[in-house]
């Protein structure tokens, strides 16, 4: 978890940015609070700085009814920011003060096992691989998780600058692959991954899926998403949208998408019940890019109903 500032106005540099807003974020972090605004239990386990930054962020998770108790203050490191370019079609550019912050010097000894090993879905990113001890940490979690027998969910959210080169992202990011039971990707990802290959084709992306995957999403920005089983795959549209901000957009897909699957795990077999969901979660990723940010711009309950309705009655 760390602080974002967005530029007050679109399509400059940083440099020219008159003023930043100040916005929580972090993909995990982004996830936690959508499912526990759908109405889910979501707990947060990661590293802030003791500092005013880090209480913000903490205070902000338990506000938006995430369970708090895997939250550590360091108080050798600083919490992360991260400042970002925002294009004028709305899209991110990154530049990060992370040197090191909190967030990588969690260690495996500071884990909550018994929180762990409560959930039913364990979701991850790879930013936490890049660096010691956080990646020792991330691995221990992951196998506390499976062995628990939790659904392990897996969105890499490829950062390229906070990696030491392209080719130790690209390794990093697959050293765990094999692992998910879920893995969302976007088009550009899937890009990166599999070497300059086109996401338009299916065999792409097909490459990516392993033994025991269950679940391949691909989002496409705005055009929705695909989706790959062994048994099945398609795409499901998403909606028009007064896009400001991206920032945010994917982890409001995957937390609609999980607050939706803890209920139902039997929708990965059930084609009908997957674009359903799938639906579902492209309102809530379309909702987010309309307000810059990530957390405050997550929608709840009623606003991706409110979308889903209106459709429908057009």
């Amino acid at each position: 978890m760390l602080v974002d500032f967005v530029p007050t106005i679109s399509g400059v540099s940083l440099a020219v940015a008159p003023a930043f807003k100040k916005a929580p974020g972090g993909a995990p972090a982004n996830v936690a609070v959508e499912i526990a605004r759908l109405g889910g239990h979501a707990a947060f386990i990661g590293k802030v700085g003791d500092d005013e930054f880090g209480h913000m962020l903490a205070g902000i998770l338990r506000e938006n009814g995430v369970d708090g108790r895997g939250i550590l203050f360091d108080s050798h490191a600083r919490t992360a920011l991260s400042f970002v370019t925002l294009r004028s079609d709305g899209e991110r550019e990154f530049m990060f003060y992370r040197n090191p912050s909190a967030d990588m010097l969690l260690t495996e000894a500071e884990l909550d096992k018994d929180l762990i090993q409560q959930a039913r879905i364990f979701h991850y990113g790879s930013i936490s691989l890049i660096a010691e001890p956080c990646r020792s940490a991330h691995l221990a979690a992951l196998r506390m998780a499976k062995d628990a027998g939790a659904l392990l969910s897996y969105d890499p959210n490829l950062r390229l600058p906070l990696w030491p080169s392209p080719e130790e992202a690209r390794k990093g990011i697959l050293s765990i692959w094999d692992e998910a039971d879920l893995i969302k990707v976007s088009e550009n990802e899937v890009e990166f991954l599999t070497d300059g290959g086109d996401y338009e084709k299916d065999e792409v992306i097909m490459s990516l899926m392993h033994p025991g995957l269950k679940l391949l999403l691909v989002t496409v920005a705005e055009k929705g998403c695909r989706y790959y089983t062994k048994d099945f795959r398609g795409r499901v549209s998403s909606f028009q949208a007064n896009t400001v901000d991206t920032t945010g957009a994917g982890d409001a897909f995957v937390g609609a998408f999980l607050s939706e699957l803890v209920k139902d795990m039997s929708l990965l077999k059930d084609e009908k019940r997957l674009r359903e969901v799938l639906l579902f979660a492209n309102a809530a990723g379309a909702i987010t890019t309309t307000e810059k940010g990530a957390i405050p711009a997550l929608p709840d309950r009623a606003a991706v109903l409110s979308l889903l309705n209106k459709i429908q009655a057009s």
